[in-house]
Order: structure tokens, then C-alpha cells, then sequence
């Protein structure tokens, strides 16, 4: 069973539907009267419109053009989100491109382009409101009403790739209220020159890939369809044919955008949930129950906007959020909005303080990798050249060039006056050696000797068994570094365009949901002021040491992060486009909205907040709020 609050979503993107159907005989009706003008007849060309508009083939291609509406809206409804995915690299972006859900859009995308395409064909009527002609007694292939369809294609896969590219079903909350009437009158004109210039764009694409790949689609049809070619295009420059091009792109563009328009701006509209109920029932669509349970995102961020208004604006709701329960006396209102604000907050910080710490510890543990490597490598190979010798029969040739010193060391008889010579330094070995090495020269010299060399030999092997692994650690590192994925692929231009970072992407990403965190900061720091006059009973004095460490302690996580590379740099805004940027830019708006709220606490407590419980460094940078030196 779908919830009450959850349904109003639902019933605002059914209304952004029906008005995007009911608004369509305008565009429709535009599009006409461009696409049939004459600058030489322009009385003939009005009541040419005015007729078209009136017959069965124009019906006939609004109830097309509604369908495509429709199934475009439920489109919006089904990939919409509140919080970004920003794509780090180029193979992210990739990634997100090829995703089969992303596919199955761009393949629903190009079909209504093809719709949309026929559609204006048929508007246009004169040598593009058919696929075939009669020339001289056969059917032949009408090239110019196959541009147009494919056209349609090109334009609506196009628009499914640009909208992942930049992130167009991103629907932002607007930080102004207005009303619908006027946010519509005042984009209106932005939607109309984006969708002209993106046409523009698109059908210079489409010119170049047809010019090249023209072919195939045309060879294909002659071949099913037993058609013969009919080459009456002096060129794929041909203004005319350019020009409608163009306006049919942007038709479908038009009525696009403006869809997508509408629905952002039903969807973000205010919703004020209940406080509190006296109802059963109603409890689960109060603002503390949908703010602390699991619920969709667009829902958490509808209630934590209708918070941040209510803190500011409605000094009634605030009295029921600072209120009592009955029985028992308990702050459960302001405890379940504080304690998600302030869950909201820690997640942030502790987010960024993982991300700065995974920063700094891949600068050094690469440094210091390396030099463990180089460290491991030497020792190691010294052991090899060593133990490569002793790996030789029980009677090596002392004599020969290639045996080690050591070996002749460790092989040749011991003096009784040193019975320490050599490189085994082992106290049991000393003092067994001190009861053998007393015997007389001769046949038990002999056996003696090579009594020796076994023992000494044993216990190479047994330190060549112990550096065994240290063997086989070097022969894998040398591995690494020479054959590794790693460095061979750093070495291709194409694989390191591919994998590199994009700048600002990593910083706008760890931001992206920070639409939430604003309004939490806001709806606390709003509320912990006016509970200075309007808090009778002291509920927010309880919280209070917590909210304000937890507010210190991101302020000190956020300018922290404003010292890495490309943290600080804003990026530029495109006007060309239907992209909302507001993403790139919440980090800004975050920083100033914290700064500005513990602002807004120091300014109203003053000095009692010298009384507030908290720790040495808190209290250092509060004193610096206090002095209005941050």
C-alpha cells in the first residue's frame, strides 16, 4: 500500500502531464504556421495553417504527440532524482551510458523521435509527407521524408545521451518560492532557446553521421521495401531541407524540455506535513515520523525544506515542535527532528573526514610502498646470489672462481685457536665444536671435515627453506613492477584519458546530496533561536552542547576540504542547456549556510554559551564566532 505523503508525487507528476498535453496545440500550432511560412505570401500561408489545423491528419498527429507526452512524463517520473550521480571519470560516464537501463531509455527516446519526426513530416506536407514517389511510373524512394525520420532518431537518442551526460532528470528545490504560473512564464523563454540551440547542434551531428553512414539505413529500405533510389537532393546542404531540419528538431526539443520543466516544478513544490496529530492513523505522515523513518529521498527532502520554512515562518508549528507529549511530558517532536538533523550532519562529516583520510593515506602509502619494495628487493636478491652456490653437490669445487667466499670459509678446517672463524656465529654450535674439533689430525680429520660439511650445510638449507618465501615475495614484486596492469596501462594515452579523475568531480560528488544537509543546518540553527523566547518548557537547552560541537566539528571537516586542489574553484555555468548546475555549486551554499547558522546561535545566546558544556577546541572556535573573527 503506497502511502498518503508518497502519493502526492504521484498525483503532481499526473498533473505536470496533463498540463504538458493540454499546452501541446500551442507548440503544435507554432510549429505550423514556421514550418509552412512564406515571406512572399503571408495571407496564403495563414489560411494554409489555419486549414491544416482544422483537418484529420492534424488531429490525427496531436493524438500522437500527446501519447509521446505521456509516455515522456511517466519517463520523467521513473529516472528523476533529487541527489546527482556524478560520474568521477570518463569510464564512470561510460559506464552509466551502456547501463541496460540507460539503453532501454535511449531506445524509447529514438522511437518517439522517430514519431515526433513523422509527425512533422506530415505537418510540413509538400515532398516530405511521404516515404515513396511516383517517378516516371515506379515507386521510388523519397530521400527527403527519410532524413527527417532519421533525423527524429538521431535527435532523440541525443537528448537520452545529453541527459545523462548532464545530469537533466536532476530536479532541484528552488531556494525562492513562487508560484507555478510564474515559474513557468519566467523559463519559458530559456526552454525555446536552449531547445533551438541544441537543435542547431544536433543537426549539424546528424548532417555529418548521415554524410558517412547514410547509406546503410537507405540501402536497407531499398532492399525490404523494393524500391528504386531517386537522387533529387542537390545535397545535404540544401537550405530548405537544413531549415526544417532545424525547426522540427526544435519542435521536439520544445515540447520536451517544456514536459520536463513542468515536472520539475510540480514535483519540488511545498508540502507542509502535520507536526503532530491527535489521529492514530495520521501519525505516519507527521513531519518527525517521515524525517527519522526510511522514505523515499524525495519525500526526506520535502520534509526537511517544510522544516527549514517552518523554522523561520511559522512560529505556531514551532510551538508544536518545542511542546510536550500527554501523558508523560516527553519532547518526542523536538527529539526525533534534532536527533535526524544531527544524524544528518555526523554522516556528512564523517564522510568527509574518510575521504581526506583515504587522500592522505594514498600519498603515503605509495611513498612508503615503494620504498619497502626497493628495501625487500635489495635484501632479497642479496640472499639469492648468496644461497645460489650452496644449492651445489655435498662436495663442491673450492677451487673454481664461481664458488663463494663464504663457501670457502665455511669448507675449510678450523683452527683450534679460532674456532670461531667464519660466518656461523651460533653459540650451540660453538660449544659442540669446541669437544670435536679437539680430536687428532688424520682418518678422524677426514671424517671430521665432512662432518662439518654436512652440519654446515644443513643449516644453509634450513635458512634457505626460512628465505624461501622472501624469495618468492622478490620474484613477485619484480613481477609487479614490470609486468603489472597498472603501469602497462598508465603507459596507453587512451586508457589514462579514460581513468583519470575529471576535476571538481570527486569534490562535487562527496557534496551531492547536500541539499539535505542545508536545510537540516537551517531548520536547527533557526530553531535554536527562537527557543530563546519561545522554548517554555527548555527542551532545546538539553541538545543544545551537542548541536553546536556537531556544528563546529563539520565547519572544521569543510574547511579542511576547501584546501584540496579544485575544492574552491565554482565552475561555470552553461546557458545553452536544460542542465540544473545547482549541483555543482551546494558545497559553496553549504559552507556559507554553516557558517551562517552557528552565526545565527552566537548572535542570539552571546554569553551564555560560556556555559554551555564543551570541549577545550570548541570553545576556542566558538570564542571566535563570538568575536565575529571567522
Amino acid at each position: 500500500m503506497i502511502d498518503c505523503s508518497a502519493q502526492v508525487i504521484y498525483w503532481r507528476a499526473a498533473a505536470s502531464i496533463a498540463w504538458a498535453v493540454l499546452l501541446l496545440p500551442p507548440f503544435t500550432a507554432a510549429f505550423v504556421l514556421f514550418s509552412r511560412f512564406s515571406l512572399f505570401h503571408p495571407i496564403q500561408t495563414l489560411s494554409e495553417c489555419l486549414a491544416f489545423l482544422t483537418s484529420a491528419s492534424a488531429i490525427f498527429s496531436l493524438i500522437l504527440l500527446s501519447g509521446v507526452m505521456v509516455i515522456l512524463g511517466f519517463l520523467n517520473l521513473e529516472y528523476y532524482t533529487v541527489v546527482p550521480t556524478i560520474a568521477c571519470s570518463k569510464i564512470e560516464l561510460l559506464g552509466q551510458l551502456l547501463h541496460p537501463r540507460q539503453l532501454a531509455n535511449s531506445l524509447i527516446c529514438c522511437i518517439m523521435g522517430v514519431i515526433v519526426a513523422w509527425c512533422c513530416a506530415i505537418t510540413t506536407g509538400s515532398r516530405y509527407d511521404t516515404l515513396g514517389s511516383i517517378d516516371t511510373s515506379q515507386m521510388c524512394l523519397n530521400e527527403y521524408h527519410l532524413i527527417l525520420l532519421l533525423g527524429g532518431a538521431f535527435v532523440g537518442l541525443s537528448h537520452s545521451l545529453l541527459g545523462v551526460i548532464h545530469n537533466m532528470n536532476y530536479v532541484s528545490f528552488n531556494t525562492v518560492q513562487q508560484y507555478k504560473y510564474l515559474c513557468v512564464k519566467g523559463s519559458l523563454t530559456t526552454v525555446v532557446k536552449c531547445s533551438a540551440t541544441q537543435a542547431l547542434y544536433s543537426v549539424r551531428s546528424f548532417i555529418i553521421v548521415y554524410f558517412f553512414f547514410g547509406y546503410i539505413p537507405k540501402a536497407w529500405i531499398l532492399w525490404t521495401v523494393s524500391v528504386h533510389p531517386l537522387d533529387s537532393i542537390a545535397g545535404l546542404f540544401n537550405l530548405s531541407l537544413v531549415y526544417h531540419l532545424w525547426i522540427s528538431a526544435s519542435f521536439l526539443l520544445s515540447t520536451w524540455h517544456f514536459t520536463l520543466l513542468l515536472f520539475r516544478i510540480y514535483v519540488t513544490e511545498v508540502y507542509n506535513f502535520p507536526v503532530q496529530s491527535s489521529f492514530t492513523e495520521d501519525v505516519q505522515q507527521c513531519l518527525p515520523k517521515v524525517l527519522s523513518e526510511k522514505q523515499p529521498v524525495i519525500l526526506k527532502f520535502m520534509a526537511l525544506q517544510d522544516l527549514a520554512l517552518l523554522s523561520q515562518h511559522s512560529p505556531s508549528r514551532r510551538c508544536e515542535v518545542f511542546s510536550l507529549s500527554q501523558p508523560g511530558g516527553h519532547p518526542h517532536n523536538w527529539n526525533a527532528i534534532s536527533g535526524e538533523c544531527l544524524s544528518l550532519l555526523t554522516e556528512l562529516n564523517q564522510r568527509l573526514v574518510s575521504y581526506h583520510d583515504s587522500v592522505a593515506t594514498n600519498g603515503r602509502a605509495k611513498s612508503l610502498s615503494t620504498a619497502s619494495e626497493r628495501k625487500t628487493s635489495s635484501e632479497t636478491s642479496g640472499e639469492i646470489f648468496i644461497l645460489l652456490p650452496l644449492t651445489a653437490p655435498f662436495t663442491p669445487d673450492l677451487d673454481s672462481p664461481f664458488t663463494s667466499p663464504t663457501l670457502r670459509r665455511l669448507t675449510t678446517p678450523a683452527e683450534q685457536c679460532s674456532p670461531w672463524s667464519g660466518t656461523l656465529q651460533s653459540p650451540h654450535v660453538m660449544r659442540r665444536g669446541v669437544k670435536l674439533w679437539s680430536t687428532p689430525t688424520g682418518e678422524g680429520g677426514t671424517n671430521h671435515h665432512y662432518f662439518i660439511l654436512y652440519v654446515t650445510l644443513g643449516i644453509k638449507f634450513t635458512l634457505e627453506v626460512r628465505t624461501f618465501g622472501l624469495v618468492l615475495m622478490s620474484i613477485w614484486l619484480r613481477f609487479k613492477t614490470w609486468f603489472g596492469v597498472k603501469g602497462f596501462l598508465a603507459k596507453r594515452v587512451l586508457i589514462m584519458y579514460l581513468f583519470n579523475k575529471l576535476p571538481e568531480a570527486s569534490s562535487q560528488a562527496l557534496f551531492a546530496d547536500s541539499q539535505a544537509h542545508i536545510w537540516a543546518l537551517e531548520g536547527l540553527s533557526c530553531l535554536v533561536q527562537a527557543s530563546f523566547s519561545e522554548d517554555q518548557f527548555g527542551v532545546v537547552q538539553t541538545t543544545l552542547p551537542s548541536i553546536l560541537s556537531c556544528m563546529l566539528t563539520l565547519q572544521e571537516a569543510v574547511d579542511r576540504h576547501f584546501k584540496l586542489p579544485h575544492a574552491s574553484s565554482k565552475p561555470v555555468r552553461s546557458s545553452s542547456s536544460m542542465e540544473d548546475s545547482t549541483h555543482k555549486t551546494l558545497r559553496f551554499a553549504l559552507r556559507a549556510t554553516l557558517k551562517t547558522a552557528i552565526y545565527r546561535i552566537t548572535t542570539t545566546f552571546r554569553d551564555h554559551l560560556k556555559a554551555v558544556q564543551l570541549s577545550p577546541e570548541h570553545q576556542k572556535r566558538l570564542q571566535q564566532f563570538l568575536e565575529y573573527k571567522e
